[in-house]
């Protein structure tokens, strides 16, 4: 069976950029929330005639975002990936949808780091090693079922090397997860 990509984000979306170019396939439809242009600016491959992009509300309202997910699939038919996504998926979403998230903190090993911006609170900590989970979305943040991890060690390492290490980690994971579930 084949199934529908939609991939969120509220950063630049470069990863899903990165991670297209790299699998060979594009997400049937994109999805980012508007936001100030002094927050960020949006990877210019994402805003290419090659990838569909919509643009929600800032805090999308949970009949917005199904409504949007229903034109794309239902049931097992469609799978929703979460790359910098910085909105809470609300919990009946979560439970009706194949949602996963990329989270570049070894939640495994430290669960300390779930939330927002776990690289700079393990570079600030004590942390020898560091890596990225690959996880279902439940209502919980970053409290479903991890599917892929992996771990490095991060001794000797400074923070834009630490940045690209995680970045191609969770690259690595989605590519993976998407080759073997689409």
């Amino acid at each position: 069976m084949v199934k529908n990509w939609i991939a969120l984000f509220s950063q630049t979306g470069s990863e899903i950029a990165d991670i297209s170019e790299k699998l060979g396939k594009r997400p049937d439809l994109v999805i980012t929330n508007r936001r100030p242009s002094h927050l960020r600016e949006i990877d210019s491959r994402i805003t290419s005639e090659k990838f569909i992009l919509h643009e929600t509300e800032n805090t999308p309202k949970e009949q917005n975002l199904n409504n949007i997910f229903k034109q794309y699939g239902e049931d097992n038919g469609l799978i929703i990936t979460l790359h910098g996504w910085l909105r809470i998926i609300p919990p009946t979403i979560c439970e009706e949808y194949n949602i996963y998230n990329g989270h570049p903190g070894l939640i495994t090993k430290y669960p300390e780091l779930k939330g927002k911006d776990p690289q700079i609170r393990m570079m600030n900590g004590n942390y020898d090693t560091m890596g990225c989970v690959l996880h279902e979305v439940t209502a919980g943040v970053d409290e479903g079922q991890v599917l892929l991890s992996k771990e490095v060690s991060r001794k000797g390492l400074e923070e834009q090397d630490i940045f690209r290490i995680l970045s191609n980690i969770s690259q690595e994971l989605w590519i993976k997860f998407l080759k073997d579930s689409l």
